[in-house]
């Protein structure tokens, strides 16, 4: 039984998401750097060029490789721009389940590409992988994210409190963190039936088209 995830390459009609590539270093470390970023992942601040470089060539390949999860970039199909981060953690194979997670640049927000990305993320997993949950976790104060989460059809079920750590700014323009909770998600196959067409009507959204 398939353990790893393969190299693979998913496209939609705005967007191709791929496996990191070093070219990416610069528009990375750019956009892990967004306070928006900061405050709401884990990432590790400042976010240098050798952070992005360590992701890219390391930690991406290790966890494909083990079968733990899959990072791929999502690009601007017209224009080959990194506008955001599609990623898969905390894999079992058995349960055939995964939690995914996503990250859009600060200069391309507003363009529905997070629930174009993880939509077509949800439908290669489910349709190739033949995968039978997703899971996505929000913090509570992350609208953004929470709003992408119902775009693309997943069910609320329930809150893990107290279980998130979130970043604020402080009076002397430092990071601190906060505790806050998580807002548990998941999407099984027959809740994305319908939201292709869905999404359609608000950001150009086709179904995933080619494979490589």
């Amino acid at each position: 039984m398939t353990s790893t995830f393969p190299n693979i390459s998913i496209s939609t009609e705005r967007l191709v998401l791929r496996p990191l590539d070093e070219d990416d270093v610069p528009a990375l470390t750019e956009m892990m750097n967004d306070e928006q970023i900061v405050a709401w992942t884990d990432v590790p601040q400042p976010f240098t060029e050798e952070s992005a470089r360590g992701w890219i060539t390391e930690y991406a390949p290790t966890e494909r490789a083990a079968g733990r999860g899959l990072d791929l970039a999502v690009t601007e199909f017209l224009t080959q721009r990194l506008v955001g981060i599609v990623q898969l953690t905390k894999t079992n194979w058995h349960v055939r389940s995964t939690e995914l997670s996503y990250i859009i640049a600060p200069w391309a927000r507003g363009e529905g590409y997070a629930s174009e990305a993880a939509l077509a993320t949800a439908q290669w997993l489910f349709t190739d992988q033949k995968f039978e949950r997703i899971e996505l976790r929000t913090a509570a104060d992350n609208t953004a994210s929470q709003q992408v989460a119902q775009k693309i059809g997943c069910i609320s079920e329930g809150v893990l409190r107290n279980a998130c750590i979130a970043r604020v700014r402080t009076e002397d323009d430092t990071w601190a963190d906060v505790r806050t909770d998580f807002i548990v998600w998941s999407l099984l196959p027959e809740d994305i039936e319908g939201a292709g067409e869905q999404l359609a009507d608000t950001s150009g959204f086709t179904s995933y088209g080619d494979w490589n």
